[in-house]
This record gives C-alpha cells, sequence and structure tokens, in this order.
C-alpha cells in the first residue's frame, strides 16, 4: 500500500499524493518496445479490496482480500474465504494482509499481514490435497512497526527455493529513524531466509552478512523505503522491485539472477538517482534501472512481472508494471540491466494495488476498489 496525503475513499485512512511522468536510469533515450496489437483488461471477479495474489494448486490463483480473508480464484470465479485472519489483523493505516505465497511443493502456505499491534507477521499454514489447514498455523518472523505506514508486506519464494521477505522502513516519512541505511534492523529490507530450515526459520549459509556481526543475517538487500511489491522473472531468475517514493521519484529497481545479495538501493541518502534532502550516495548504491517523477497523475509504483505467458506473445519477456494514482499498465523491456525500451498497453487498472500471476505467467491486475482483471488479448 503506497502512501501519500491523498485520501482515497475506498482506503480509508490509506492516504496517497499526485504525479508521474516516465524517466530512465539509462543514459540512451529508450525504445518503444514491442505491443501487442489489441490488449484489453477482462473483468474475471470481484473482491473485497484484493492487495495480494499467488499461484496455487490446480490452476487456481489465491487472492489476498486486505481485512484478512483468502479467496480461490479459478474458471467458476472467486471462492468463499479458504482462511480468515480478520480476527488477527486491522486495516488501520497501510495495515492489513499483504502478502501470500505458496512454497515450490505447494505443501505450504504463507501469509504476511499486521497483526492488531501493528506487528509485521509472516505465518505458515500446511496444505493437504490443495486445502489449507488452518490448525497448522506456525508463526515464521514478527518484526515490530513504529508506524502504520511503509508496512513493505510482499512474500514470494525465490528460484533458489528461499522465502524472500519485503519490509518497508518503518513509516511516518522521510525515514526519521534511518532504517534504511542500518543493517541492525530488518526495516527498509528484503530478507532472504529458509523458514523449512530451523525453528522458526533457518538463515542460508550463503547470505550477504552472515559474517557480519553488525548486521542482521536475514537480511539480502537494503536501502529500500517501501518495497510494496516485487516479483523475480520466471524465465532468468532475475529479481525486479518496485519501491515507492517519498516526494519526487518512484524506482524500479533489479538485480540479476546471479547476485549474491547485499545490495544498497540508497534510500534513504537517496531516492531514485537523486541525494535525498542533501544526503550523499553511499559508494556502493545501485541505482535504479527506472525511475519516474511525480508531474504526472501517479504517485506510487506499483511494481508487477516479467510476461512469461502464451496469450499475448509481443509481450513475452517485457516487464509490466503500474502505479496506485495513474492506472495505465506500463512496460519496460531490461537488457543486462539496462532498460532499452519502455511503454504502456493502453489500458488502465484503475487504483492499481497489486499484480498477481498464474501458474501458466499470465497476469492479473488487482484494483483496491475490487476489480480482478485479466490482461488478454482484445
Amino acid at each position: 500500500m503506497n502512501l501519500r496525503t491523498r485520501c482515497s475513499a475506498v482506503l480509508g485512512t490509506l492516504c496517497l499524493v499526485a504525479s508521474v511522468a516516465l524517466a530512465t536510469a539509462s543514459a540512451d533515450e529508450p525504445d518503444t518496445p514491442a505491443k501487442p496489437d489489441a490488449v484489453t483488461l477482462t473483468d474475471v471477479a470481484e473482491a473485497q479490496n484484493p492487495t495480494a495474489g499467488a499461484a496455487g494448486p490446480d490452476d487456481t490463483v489465491w487472492i489476498a482480500e486486505r481485512a484478512g480473508a483468502v479467496r480461490v480464484l479459478d474458471g467458476d470465479g472467486l471462492s468463499e474465504p479458504v482462511l480468515d485472519i480478520s480476527d488477527r489483523t486491522t486495516t488501520d493505516g497501510e495495515r492489513g494482509l499483504l502478502g501470500i505465497a505458496f512454497d515450490e511443493s505447494l505443501a505450504h502456505f504463507y501469509l504476511s499481514y499486521t497483526d492488531l499491534e501493528g506487528t509485521s507477521t509472516v505465518e505458515e499454514f500446511a496444505v493437504e490435497d490443495g486445502t489449507v489447514q488452518p490448525d497448522s498455523r506456525r508463526t515464521v518472523l514478527t518484526q515490530e512497526q513504529p508506524y502504520s505506514n511503509h508496512n513493505g508486506g510482499a512474500i514470494t519464494f525465490g528460484p533458489d527455493g528461499y522465502l524472500y521477505i519485503a519490509l518497508g522502513d518503518g513509516g511516518s516519512g522521510g525515514d526519521p529513524h534511518g532504517n534504511g541505511q542500518n543493517l541492525d534492523t530488518l526495516l527498509g529490507k528484503i530478507l532472504r531466509i529458509d523458514p523449512s530450515g530451523g525453528d522458526p526459520y533457518a538463515i542460508p549459509d550463503d547470505n550477504p552478512f552472515v559474517d557480519d556481526p553488525e548486521a542482521r543475517d536475514e537480511i539480502w538487500a537494503y536501502g529500500l523505503r517501501n518495497p510494496w511489491r516485487f516479483s523475480f522473472d520466471k524465465g532468468t531468475g532475475d529479481l525486479l522491485i518496485g519501491d515507492v517514493g517519498q516526494s519526487d521519484w518512484e524506482e524500479i529497481d533489479w538485480a540479476p539472477a546471479d547476485s549474491t545479495g547485499g545490495e544498497n538501493y540508497g534510500w534513504s541518502s537517496m531516492e531514485g538517482n537523486h541525494p535525498f534532502r542533501g544526503g550523499t550516495e553511499p559508494a556502493n548504491h545501485v541505482p535504479p534501472v527506472h525511475e519516474y517523477d511525480r508531474s504526472g497523475l501517479g504517485c506510487s509504483v506499483t511494481g508487477g512481472y516479467v510476461y512469461r505467458g502464451e496469450a499475448l506473445p509481443e509481450l513475452q519477456g517485457q516487464y509490466v508494471f503500474s502505479d496506485y494514482c495513474d492506472g495505465t499498465i506500463r512496460t519496460l523491456k531490461i537488457e543486462n540491466g539496462q532498460v532499452t525500451g519502455e511503454g504502456d498497453l493502453g489500458v488502465s487498472g484503475g487504483e492499481v494495488i497489486s499484480f498477481a500471476e498464474s501458474g501458466d505467467g499470465e497476469l492479473y491486475v488487482l484494483n483496491i476498489g475490487g476489480e480482478i482483471q485479466r490482461i488478454d488479448p482484445a
């Protein structure tokens, strides 16, 4: 949930401001990538404030609703809740059920939410015959949040089989506690853990800071403000992060599949490619692969996925993303860590809060107002 000071009637206390004009982190003017002849957004279901989705058993897509319910999307539409934690979470500020994920074997299902005290919480459930076992609930990780915004909340399993967890800098504005550059806190980071390797989890031996006594072993990457949505490219294993900006710049960060971690994306010394409030660029700053400013209608980047489906061949390999305030479904062509093309699909998803990727690589657009739409050829 991407924060600003324009209050949405749907989100209640969730506030946002407006802007967006596309720019590029590349020095060269990018080309317009190949665009499908005609694209449409097909309405497939209506949910209650959907926030996240994950590919599930039997070609289903599981949908998280902000208040705490999880529903299953299949060819017949959206099911009744298969899991409901609404008695354990709150929708104050940017809180709620913020992320869901399955492990590779689909034997475990994970939730990322803020509990009634506002603490970021990751829980695990066993899955048997495609059904969540509520009594198997196990808390994997918790992190106290000083404010009700910048919670992050996205979770996903990487190609390496480990669970990656995104946490924002803790909130308020301008990172008042300096969490983005502080390696002694999990806030403002992407974490990498092995939930099945220990109690409550194990740290992979090759995490970048395991030998650093002044850093948390769980950290994979840092210098992030609010990495609301991130994903791995199913085709290459590359990591892409949509990190919500403060006042001027939205950014998308990239790391190759062979990264050993430890990337510093700069916040709060930097906002995108630009020093923030007189900050000095860290020597190890990894600049965004793409940024855009706020001179238009956008305000808050919503990270998406590299398209690996079959319905839209011309879209193959392009990164699809949007902005909560602008809603235009946009694309980037990225080669060797450089944007070589940028464009849009000529459609708007409204208040795009998230994307979901099906098991066969097709993409769904989630509007916080309730609409779930699939990107289809017209």
